[in-house]
């Protein structure tokens, strides 16, 4: 937001990403496999707000579309190897040698994204500013949304414990990786369906209809409806993540902070609620997770309902 540097961030972002992924394959020990996986999310982390900036800079009137194209083709790839991944599994065994090729595999398409990057986009069309010209004041107003999304992120299942419940459902380990492509493939089909209501309509309606479809994958979960509660989770994720985005986009004057902001907070208390939610599933039982976290959502849904929308001319 001071220097308006953004290209060189994602760039960097997926550069260190690209490299980090296939060391998993060189490394047994936690330690080293926890270090390697938090590189490689701090990839993640130095692109993603600057790569929302960047689409936000050439869609300043139409920023769900664009965001829903965005996530609609980011969804297809993870689906895309998902299904190889799975496939290799299927067909060449769970051995320690397959799932090493998997991730030296993992170099080709990190590479080509550096490429891709680097040669193919445009950085964003903006003047260098001057540290005075920071105003903050306008964004303090999205906070109270964005805060009460992070509490909503703290509460709901992330996709890890959709699919300990399907394993302990009786399905067998081989076929899990099929959830996951069932979860990328919703997320694929619907992103820009969302990104089009979020124009038409607003951010704000999206993000309300994301709630709820959260709760209702929830409740499907405890009555062990797995499919139906893992194509709800995807449409919570793609509608939420397509919402905010474009809220953000719409209405901040400084848009690289808060999408900065963003992500942190979905890191931040996404790690705090997956803690607590083991936890409880620990001592209490997944019954007794499940239902503490729907109660929580359920107070979130209600602050939401009472939260105005900031004014913004007529922007979603």
């Amino acid at each position: 937001d001071r220097l308006q540097i953004v290209k060189p961030f994602v760039v960097t972002g997926y550069l260190v990403s690209a490299v980090t992924k296939p060391l998993l394959a060189f490394n047994g020990a936690w330690q080293s496999i926890a270090l390697l996986r938090g590189s490689e999310r701090m990839g993640k982390a130095i692109r993603s707000a600057t790569k929302d900036s960047l689409i936000s800079a050439y869609s300043p009137k139409k920023s769900g579309k664009s965001f829903g194209f965005h996530k609609m083709m980011d969804a297809a790839g993870e689906m895309s190897g998902a299904i190889i991944a799975f496939g290799a599994l299927y067909y060449l065994g769970k051995s320690p040698e397959v799932f090493k090729s998997i991730f030296l595999w993992t170099l080709l398409p990190g590479l080509l994204a550096v490429i891709v990057a680097l040669f193919f986009v445009q950085d964003a069309p903006y003047k260098v500013k001057s540290k005075t010209q920071l105003d903050f004041s306008t964004d303090k107003k999205l906070m109270p949304i964005l805060i009460l999304f992070f509490i909503f992120t703290f509460f709901v299942f992330n996709e890890s414990f959709f699919i300990i419940k399907a394993k302990e459902s009786g399905i067998a380990i081989t076929y899990i990786p099929l959830f996951i492509i069932l979860l990328y493939f919703v997320q694929s089909v619907s992103s820009y369906y969302f990104g089009t209501l979020i124009d038409k309509f607003s951010a704000y309606s999206v993000l309300l209809f994301s709630m709820v479809a959260g709760i209702v994958s929830m409740i499907l979960l405890y009555f062990n409806f797995v499919i139906a509660s893992f194509i709800l989770l995807g449409l919570f994720s793609v509608s939420s993540l397509n919402a905010i985005r474009a809220y953000i986009s719409n209405r901040a004057h400084n848009k690289g902070s808060l999408y900065g902001i963003f992500y942190a907070g979905v890191a931040l208390f996404g790690a705090l609620g997956a803690t607590v939610t083991g936890l409880i599933w620990k001592h209490y039982g997944e019954d007794g997770a499940i239902l503490f976290s729907l109660g929580g959502l359920l107070c979130v849904v209600i602050l939401y309902l009472f939260v105005r929308e900031p004014e913004n001319k007529g922007l979603a």
